[in-house]
């Protein structure tokens, strides 16, 4: 088991949001707060860092949080934001969250914290809809390496470069995280 101290949080919201009209979903509002105050709220651990891949505003500051842009131009998708979280983690692990995640249950850091330690290299998390890459604790210098291999051969899916590592995955299932990918979820503020 480790300690949120010896970890960083990572926060990915520096997608292009193309099913949303390419809003900044960082700042969208859902349920009257931003994604990205919801995301914080939800994560009040100690941790040692907070770093948020963005890439909308070059420059962007928020308080108490580190902004991590893409190391790779054109913004390649979330494998690419994996990277330079990985790249900017100033710990052994990484927790990483999409900002767009919909429900959070409130034990998840506690059960990642939990499984992550020696002689681990990382845990996916999978919910009642499968194994979501994005959402997991990683020992960002021991995944770093193959994450940039696989970017340099073209690869861009978070999923298929996951499925490669064969990490274990904690199952949180019947639980559903969900995803704020549309207007209409954005609408349905009482699923």
């Amino acid at each position: 088991m480790i300690e949120p101290c010896q970890t960083s949080l990572g926060i990915l919201a520096g997608g292009r949001a193309s099913r949303l009209g390419g809003i900044d979903k960082a700042f969208a509002m859902f349920q009257g707060e931003t994604l990205l105050a919801r995301t914080l709220r939800n994560f009040p651990e100690p941790f040692a860092a907070r770093l948020l891949s963005y890439n909308r505003s070059p420059g962007a500051t928020v308080p108490g949080v580190e902004v991590v842009p893409d190391l790779r131009p054109g913004h390649p998708g979330p494998l690419a934001a994996l990277e330079a979280l990985f790249q900017a983690c100033p710990t052994t692990w990484l927790l990483t969250v999409p900002v767009d995640v919909r429900d959070w249950p409130p034990d998840l850091v506690a059960k990642l914290l939990r499984e992550a330690g020696p002689g681990s290299i990382g845990y996916a998390v999978a919910d009642a809809d499968g194994l979501q890459p994005l959402v997991g604790i990683w020992n960002a210098g021991a995944l770093r390496i193959s994450v940039v291999s696989a970017l340099d051969a073209g690869e861009l899916a978070a999923h298929r470069w996951l499925a490669a590592q064969t990490l274990p995955a904690v199952d949180i299932a019947p639980f559903r995280l969900g995803n704020l990918n549309s207007a209409a979820d954005f609408a349905d503020a009482t699923r």
